[in-house]
């Protein structure tokens, strides 16, 4: 398990604290050559935001996806499994689905963890975990309404702005929303072409990869997956007004 330590980039931070820290405390200690890691039950307010942070950060929200509905099968965890090599490579989904499946057994506080991730992460760092929520969410080729209405409510903790919310949501909406590239966009379906050239420019720099950079490359490269959400989106709104 050696490759772990890799796997989350410069170590672990204020995600050892906490609710979270109280989760996967004992599982990351029994994965670290058997060296125990204790965790503590009380944050010391926002820290800068390690790789490892915001990774275990997803793996605990991606557990409350799961299990919005009830229940986990083998054929979610083989799809989870998919999206977690697609992202963080073959040893690092592996290593991941270990810590992933000891959660998934666990009582999660959805509303405590969500509270402790909002404040310590950024806000483009939260917009990119709702990204990858859906994409989870989605991994299945639908996003059922347990698991919308789980990210809606996760959303709202982090204080996410509506239109923000609407335009990570969008691209996984587009065969039952017709206007999911203007939402993309986050503006109305009678805006101007010009208003679509502006809204696109001010999107591709707010879903630009370099916002989080910090995180380590496996994180930029998903990220890529929502800045090409957007290239999308406009390119779906050329197409249907005939501009270029």
């Amino acid at each position: 398990m050696g490759s772990f330590g890799k796997w989350i980039g410069g170590g672990l931070g204020w995600a050892l604290g906490g609710p979270i820290g109280a989760l996967i405390g004992f599982t990351l200690g029994s994965m670290f050559d058997g060296t125990q890691i204790s965790a503590t039950t009380t944050t010391l307010g926002p820290h800068r935001t390690t790789e490892g942070d915001f990774k275990m950060s997803l793996l605990v929200l991606m557990a409350c996806i799961m299990k919005a509905d009830g229940h986990v099968d083998k054929s979610e965890l083989a799809v989870v499994k998919r999206f977690l090599v697609a992202n963080f490579g073959e040893q690092g989904a592996l290593d991941a689905l270990q810590i992933l499946k000891n959660l998934l057994e666990q009582d999660i506080d959805e509303r405590e963890v969500a509270m402790q991730i909002s404040q310590n992460l950024n806000y483009s760092s939260k917009l990119e975990l709702l990204h990858l929520l859906f994409s989870i969410a989605n991994a299945d080729g639908e996003v059922d309404a347990s698991e919308l209405i789980t990210i809606q409510r996760i959303a709202n903790i982090f204080n996410i702005d509506r239109l923000d919310f609407e335009s990570v949501k969008a691209p996984y909406m587009k065969q039952v929303d017709r206007d999911w590239a203007f939402k993309s966009l986050e503006i109305e379906p009678t805006a101007s072409n010009e208003e679509i050239k502006k809204a696109y420019r001010t999107m591709a720099k707010k879903y630009h990869p370099d916002k989080v950079n910090d995180l380590g490359e496996d994180v930029k490269k998903s990220a890529t997956e929502k800045f090409r959400s957007v290239n999308e989106a406009y390119e779906s709104l050329k197409k249907q007004r005939g501009f270029a």
